[in-house]
This record gives structure tokens, C-alpha cells and sequence, in this order.
């Protein structure tokens, strides 16, 4: 089993997009992006993503060669994240994700499937 951890300040991800305009066309898939932007406070659900991505990577111990538009937040019907990896449900990842009014964080557990 492997952890990863990550915490992001949102305004950080708020101020690099802005000052970067293809930043968010270069780290989420299209769905993250349009289901982001649907909401109230955008900026804390593209961080919480971003957070999530990067603990995605970090558990899986960077080997597997993805990138961050590589790795896709997912919700099941009752709103449960999950993880995409090139499209595709990644099986044995696991994905906790929460954010106040600055910060995001999210931890992801990589489990072993036979």
C-alpha cells in the first residue's frame, strides 16, 4: 500500500490560471473543467482536483509515467470520488478530497488488487 498527500492554497491555483489562460486546459480533462466551473466557488474544486491529481502521482510513485491530464477526479452516483487514469477507472486507488476557504487537500491511497 501506498500514500500520497497533497495540500494546495487555492488562491494559488485561482491566480495561476488567470495569469496562465491554457493552465486549465493543460492539467484537467474537459468534464473536470466544465464540472468546476458549474459550481459556486470554482476555484476550490479545481484545487481540490489539482491536489487530488498530485497525490494520485505521488502514490502511485510517479512509475507508471502520467501525466497531471493523465489523472482524472471521477463521483459515482452518491457523489464518491474516484479516479480516472488515461480515461479509464483506475482499480486498487482510493480518494478522500476536502477544502476549506483557502486550502484543498486530498490523500490517496494506492492498494494492492490481486
Amino acid at each position: 500500500m501506498d500514500i500520497g498527500l497533497d495540500i494546495v492554497e487555492i488562491d494559488r491555483i485561482r491566480k495561476i490560471a488567470r495569469r496562465t489562460p491554457r493552465f486549465l486546459e493543460r492539467v484537467f480533462s474537459a468534464k473536470e473543467i466544465a464540472y468546476c466551473r458549474a459550481k459556486k466557488n470554482q476555484w476550490q474544486h479545481f484545487a481540490v482536483r489539482f491536489a487530488a491529481k498530485e497525490a494520485v502521482w505521488k502514490a502511485l510513485e510517479g512509475e507508471r509515467g502520467l501525466s497531471l491530464r493523465d489523472i482524472a477526479v471521477s463521483r459515482d452516483a452518491r457523489g464518491k470520488p474516484g479516479v480516472l487514469l488515461k480515461g479509464k477507472p483506475a482499480r486498487g486507488l482510493r480518494l478522500s478530497l476536502s477544502h476549506s476557504d483557502q486550502y484543498a487537500v486530498a490523500v490517496a491511497v494506492a492498494v494492492l488488487v490481486p
